[in-house]
């Protein structure tokens, strides 16, 4: 398939809404600026926040009108906005799921994002919540632990917070009331889809330690850090819990970290946060690794309105109906990791044209929303790309984040010279599948094409072209 115009377009629609989205855009970077306080200065600003976020609740259900108002406003939309919201229904997902601030990223699904929490490990949840465009949806993940337990310094540990709903909260305080308050928060990556949702729910947390990675950015301007979202009290992540052989988490911490820093480009940067808890031999990661089986996520199988992505996908033409089965629900899987990972796997025909779209023009009310919007149709090799990318579910690095790291070889090794002395028996990254059953020698495997500076493992080429041709043209420059 030629790069034309129109799909360059999509494909920076792709970049900005997507797991591409690891910055807020193509600009230099405004480094977030923290404040130096003392820690009564610092107790000061907290206990004014605490006084500020008892109005939380409130300000929460006023904007709530807002976001409904939005909604209401994306399903009458006519087909001709196709990219702006489909149709959608509440299901079964109740109020406390509503987020009103979505508009802040207004990405799937919008206003209704369903929590839903598993015990992974001996002290460990994950929150799962769904992100995502054109029924392109995947887990997004949030994980707590229970640390310093029988000690009078017992909490939890948040990585990566969701969006913190009435249910997210609800949930989690369950949690606070057997194990302790919220200790510490840490966002560890500097993409849009993680750093939107790390202020609000830092502020519903002011006495807990909120860290950041210390290169976060904004998008269009490079506005002061105010207005990134982060709270005043927010701190730079130390590049690694051992400074001069001490842990920065005290000599008896159960936790190890190491951040992985690397500049793709002039106007980007890439941050992802490697946090190892000892007791529970559980290593968590944001962006770096990921894994999938043939099954789609728990979140998208629980509620009907996000099961819809998956029959969506499953359709072989525009106006099918396509039955809810195991079979189909794979299937609809299966496309959806191609597409999230490719953007233009090799076994997708696209079509960009006007053609789907004007079709989708007469079909307004089509049951799974965008007006049966099809610009794709698959080949037979799409279950051969899908096992060769899947490899009954083992880690691999995305061919986006190979060319990134690709860039930034000798900050990777030594990463992960770091991380692979940790003695882990679980993965838990904040997208697709968890938790990973391996240990630091399968964690270490994906990364062998640090060796060759390109995105050559494991996947089919057919399916890396389109990237490949990007990174060397208009990509070249920089890689978001």
């Amino acid at each position: 398939m030629p790069i034309t115009s129109q799909t360059v377009l999509v494909l920076l629609n792709q970049l900005f809404f997507l797991s591409f989205s690891k910055a807020y855009g193509f600009v230099v970077p405004q480094q977030v600026k923290y404040q130096t306080r003392t820690i009564e200065s610092q107790n000061a600003v907290r206990l004014h926040a605490t006084k500020r976020d008892e109005k939380w609740g409130n300000i929460i259900e006023r904007r709530s009108m807002l976001s409904r108002v939005l909604s209401v406003s994306g399903a009458v939309v006519t087909a001709g906005s196709l990219t702006a919201f489909p149709n959608s229904a509440n299901a079964r997902i109740g109020k406390d799921s509503e987020w009103p601030l979505w508009i802040a990223l207004p990405v799937a699904p919008y206003s209704k994002r369903k929590t839903i929490r598993r015990n992974i490990g001996p002290g460990v949840w994950t929150f799962d919540q769904l992100i995502g465009i054109y029924y392109v949806h995947v887990p997004i993940r949030m994980t707590v632990i229970a640390t310093n337990q029988n000690t009078r310094d017992a909490g939890l540990l948040v990585y990566a917070p969701v969006a913190p709903t009435k249910e997210c909260l609800s949930l989690l305080q369950e949690l606070i009331d057997k194990y302790g308050p919220i200790k510490t928060i840490i966002l560890p990556s500097v993409a849009v889809e993680h750093k939107v949702n790390a202020g609000p729910f830092a502020r519903a947390f002011p006495r807990a330690d909120f860290y950041a990675t210390d290169r976060q950015y904004s998008f269009p301007l490079n506005l002061p850090s105010l207005f990134l979202g982060l709270p005043p009290w927010t701190k730079p992540l130390p590049a690694s819990s051992r400074i001069d052989g001490k842990s920065i988490w005290g000599e008896n911490s159960e936790f190890e970290h190491e951040v992985l820093t690397v500049k793709p480009g002039p106007g980007s940067q890439f941050q992802d946060v490697a946090l190892f808890h000892k007791p529970s031999k559980t290593l968590l990661i944001c962006d770096t690794v990921f894994a999938t089986g043939i099954d789609p996520p728990v979140i998208l199988t629980e509620e009907p309105d996000y099961t819809r992505a998956l029959l969506f996908h499953a359709r072989d033409e525009k106006d099918e109906v396509v039955p809810d089965t195991l079979e189909n629900r794979r299937k609809g899987w299966r496309r959806i990791v191609l597409l999230f990972n490719f953007f233009f796997p090799g076994s997708g025909v696209g079509n960009l044209g006007p053609g789907p779209i004007l079709q989708a023009l007469g079909t307004p009310t089509n049951k799974y929303g965008w007006g049966g919007w099809k610009p794709f149709s698959w080949k037979e090799s799409e279950i051969k790309d899908f096992d060769v990318f899947s490899d009954g579910g083992k880690p691999t690095v995305l061919p986006i984040i190979q060319i990134i790291l690709a860039r930034g070889p000798k900050e990777v090794k030594n990463w992960l010279n770091v991380v692979t002395q940790w003695n882990f028996e679980r993965v838990i990254p904040a997208h697709l599948d968890a938790p990973l059953a391996i240990d630091s020698t399968q964690f270490a495997q994906p990364f062998q094409f640090i060796a060759t500076g390109r995105n050559e493992v494991r996947f089919c080429d057919e399916d890396v072209a389109f990237l490949r041709r990007a990174e060397e043209g208009f990509l070249s420059f920089s890689v978001f």
